[in-house]
């Protein structure tokens, strides 16, 4: 196996929210290009590990590297936030797509795609515009360009979602539960998207997700997240068919008959 120094990397990273722990003392590492399904139950911290690589979250204890700058960095026991600035420009490398889509209400799809690149980057409006055309064609929405998003479809704005962080040239797609709060007919049209993006490559994805055929086809790596720590990692194929951890085997038991 080529050894490469990992794109991103959790080292023994702790999270609380409260008395109550999220995170004991993670350690993960995400090679560049990689694409990763975390899975697990509801509470048991994949969620937070995306929200601290977006630094929407601090974290109590470890270190969070992105290439070769640091978000946190410290041991097992104490921990230093990188400056704000520095944060800022790691940032930039990062997009992010929820489970709610969060758009701009009072802006079009055009708009909300196109407001990052010119407001963060200073990109010239004409040429913000026409990026976020190709992006909205990418997503299949070439023809909602100027529509509001009161009168799209939850699967219609979480492709905007998408298309508007992919506007700032990210080299890390953090995907959040991003089907969970479709209705079941418009799940397919966002995962046919996420299809397309990890089929072209060069993006490093960090899909936290429950739906796990689509995890078992997308993902050259899945992760089970159980009460703050890694319980299993492996490829798919390994993972769905011969788990080796007992709580994950009773994971995909459940999940899978329901």
């Amino acid at each position: 196996m080529e050894l490469t120094t990992p794109l991103i990397q959790f080292a023994s990273v702790s999270k609380r929210f409260g008395d109550r722990t999220v995170l004991k003392s993670l350690n993960l590492d995400i090679p560049r290009g990689q694409k990763l399904a975390i899975v697990g139950p509801s509470g048991s911290g994949k969620s937070t590990i995306l929200r601290i690589l977006m630094t929407l979250e601090a974290i109590e204890a470890g270190s969070v590297r992105v290439g070769d700058q640091y978000l946190w960095r410290g041991d097992a026991s104490t921990t230093i936030k990188t400056d704000d600035k520095a944060i800022a420009v790691i940032r930039r490398r990062i997009g992010m797509v929820f489970q709610q889509f969060n758009l701009f209400p009072h802006m079009t799809a055009l708009e909300n795609v196109s407001a990052a690149p010119i407001k963060v980057l200073g990109r010239a409006k004409d040429m913000a515009h026409a990026q976020a055309r190709d992006l909205l064609a990418k997503v299949g929405l070439s023809d909602k360009a100027d529509a509001y998003p009161a009168f799209l479809s939850g699967g219609q704005q979480q492709r905007i979602a998408i298309a508007r962080a992919l506007a700032m040239n990210p080299e890390i797609l953090l995907l959040d539960e991003v089907t969970s709060a479709l209705d079941p007919e418009l799940v397919g049209e966002v995962l046919n998207v996420i299809r397309l993006l990890a089929h072209e490559g060069g993006l490093t994805i960090l899909m936290v997700t429950h739906q796990m055929g689509f995890a078992r086809e997308f993902a050259d790596r899945v992760c089970f997240i159980d009460g703050g720590e890694v319980v299993e990692d492996a490829a798919p194929t390994q993972f769905f068919d011969s788990p080796a951890n007992r709580r994950t085997q009773d994971f995909l038991r459940a999940v899978l008959s329901g």
